[in-house]
């Protein structure tokens, strides 16, 4: 540990996080920070080629308004995310962010990025909001932008930040160590911009043994924006909100294609349509129940009735959807083309995102104009990008945000000096990746204007907070080495726990008792207080993390991260006395929605007192 070099790196703006909101925040922040002669540096524990939700790549964009060619309009988009959370959205945001999104696609297509035209040159549409793009290569063109904005001077690779530096109630930095190298990172800034994803394998997965690893979204997404925002005093929302979508089973292959594109059913195994015979459960979540289209939530709960009944297996109808279409042609050749077409789209649009999916058709004799594939609901997610919202609690912009939600500068959290974005910010989801590009942009012009009406000065740190942190995050490696004589198997010692025994641990915890996979997502008032007080003891044992070499080390702090993101899940799903979002999650002892309960459930937690402040904040619309 004595041999860790400490590396100081001092600078206007940090951003931390390099995928697609860490990327649309370098690109706008080195515009603005030139005109004002600023330092931006942004820090990623990948490459930022490869780094992100759209690691792999994807085969559409989730969030296209259309606003030039009149069809869509921003109060359009903002009516659709409130229907899809059940009425629970920050509508200052998500109009933000969809007024700006069509620019962010446009300047992706500037960049390289292919994105599919019909014969009248328009963009090739899979439902109302989502464009078709040949996307494997979607990262590393965004990454590009970035990498050409800051240039590689300023960009950090392979540098996991743990936690927050703090000038008393300010963010004024964090602190961090590389993955390669015996390096520890202490980054100075006037301002931080945190895009450090949401969090994966806080629940037990439906993977197993080998395929551990193997989630819906970045199994590498660890809680880690969650941990800082909290960490520095932030106040969170939504952290009840967690996400689970449906995918082809087992290695979670994307369906939007398969409903949108190719207007396919799903059944159960006895084939019937369960959102045609399970519509009469829609009047007992009204109004949401009866908007169009059908909250994600409600669509997952209609499949699990069904399952619960056991008229499982669920089958997307791939093999129906494929002959439809190609029963379409009267002419026999152009139908055998079509069917030659399809074939390929099928197959291309796991390989642009998800190619185990594909492995997984290829291993199992599946083809899918012959023959139906398994679905299934995935695990829980934490993110604030996609159909989950939770995050930090931050200001909407001055021109469209109520007081209420307006505190000087879009996108900053309530602890000055930290803004969020993406998978980092609450109550604003279905941004997506173009959506999430969008917010680190519009976030980063506002830390930048923040900088210079605010901060004339650098931030004052304290040596002994930077020691005390240096010394906390490094131990887990001492623990090893000063114990690892103690038993002949290094996974299996009294004196410490290895990350993976850890995170297996929280994995159960929250499993049984937060509503996991194995209890059918279920849970109840004394279930979760249960959950709470096992949750207590795995944090105690947190001090005795520890780590053989750096990858271990990160995978330590990881796993801590994922402990504070379920604390305040937990936490927060029993503050909120009802059922608002089943399908995501269903408490047994408040099976309904509530009308007390049509507003937000906000969490804080204070480090200096050890406590947790739990708070409602109103819904206010915008439209």
């Amino acid at each position: 540990m004595g041999d860790f070099q400490t590396v100081q790196v001092e600078t206007d703006l940090l951003i931390i996080g390099g995928g697609m909101a860490g990327c649309g925040a370098a690109v706008e922040a080195a515009h603005w920070a030139k005109k004002n002669g600023l330092r931006v540096t942004l820090v990623d524990k990948a490459a930022i080629d490869r780094s992100g939700a759209v690691a792999m790549g994807l085969s559409a964009i989730n969030q296209y308004v259309g606003l030039k060619d009149g069809q869509n309009t921003v109060k359009d988009y903002v009516e659709y995310v409130r229907n899809d959370l059940m009425g629970v959205t920050r509508e200052d945001l998500v109009a933000s962010i969809a007024r700006h999104v069509d620019s962010t696609v446009h300047m992706f297509e500037k960049w390289g990025l292919p994105i599919w035209k019909d014969p009248k040159g328009g963009y090739v549409h899979e439902g109302r909001w989502q464009l078709m793009i040949n996307g494997e290569s979607y990262k590393v063109i965004v990454a590009e932008a970035a990498k050409n904005a800051l240039g590689m001077d300023n960009i950090y690779e392979r540098v996991f930040i743990v936690a927050p530096l703090m000038d008393g109630g300010r963010v004024a930095g964090a602190v961090g160590f590389s993955v390669r190298e015996e390096k520890f990172y202490v980054f100075k800034a006037k301002a931080v911009l945190v895009a450090l994803g949401g969090a994966v394998h806080v629940f037990k997965p439906r993977s197993t043994g080998e395929g551990l690893g193997r989630a819906w979204y970045p199994p590498w997404n660890a809680g880690s924006s969650a941990y800082y925002a909290i960490q520095a005093g932030a106040e969170m929302t939504c952290q009840e909100v967690r996400f689970i979508p449906v995918r082809f089973k087992d290695a979670y292959g994307p369906v939007g294609a398969w409903f949108l594109l190719f207007q396919a059913r799903a059944t159960n195994a006895q084939g019937e349509d369960y959102m045609v015979t399970n519509r009469p459960e829609l009047e007992k979540w009204l109004p949401y129940g009866h908007v169009k289209p059908v909250p994600a939530n409600l669509r997952n709960w209609l499949m699990m009735l069904d399952v619960n009944a056991g008229k499982g297996p669920i089958y997307m109808r791939t093999e129906e959807a494929i002959q439809k279409i190609v029963a379409a042609q009267t002419d026999p050749k152009e139908a055998k083309k079509k069917l030659r077409e399809l074939e390929i789209e099928a197959w291309e649009d796991f390989l642009d995102m998800t190619i185990s999916q594909a492995i997984l058709w290829a291993s199992t004799n599946v083809q899918p104009e012959e023959k139906p594939s398994e679905i299934a609901p995935a695990e829980p997610y934490f993110i604030g990008s996609h159909s989950g919202a939770s995050g930090a609690w931050v200001s909407g912009p001055r021109d469209l945000a109520p007081d209420e939600y307006f505190w000087g500068y879009e996108n900053m959290a309530t602890a000055e000096g930290l803004f969020c974005a993406g998978d980092a910010s609450g109550a604003s989801s279905h941004k997506f990746s173009s959506g999430s590009c969008t917010e680190g942009r519009i976030a980063a012009k506002a830390a930048i204007r923040y900088i210079v009406e605010r901060m004339q000065s650098a931030p004052a740190i304290d040596g002994a907070q930077v020691e005390k942190l240096r010394a906390d995050i490094l131990r887990p490696l001492a623990l090893f080495q000063e114990n690892k004589g103690k038993s002949t198997d290094p996974n299996i010692n009294p004196n410490f726990v290895k990350p993976k025994s850890f995170m297996i641990r929280l994995q159960k915890i929250m499993d049984e008792y937060a509503g996991g996979v194995s209890s059918q997502f279920t849970t109840s008032q004394k279930q979760l207080e249960r959950g709470l007080e096992l949750l207590g003891f795995l944090k105690e044992d947190s001090a005795k993390l520890a780590a053989e070499d750096l990858h271990e080390l990160m995978r330590c702090w990881e796993n801590v991260h994922r402990m504070w993101q379920a604390e305040a899940h937990v936490r927060t799903v029993l503050f909120r006395e009802e059922t608002r979002w089943p399908g995501y999650y269903f408490r047994a002892d408040k099976p309904a929605m509530n009308p007390d309960w049509q507003c937000f459930a906000n969490c804080r937690y204070d480090s200096k007192s050890g406590e947790w402040t739990m708070s409602k904040r109103p819904i206010l619309k915008l439209f």
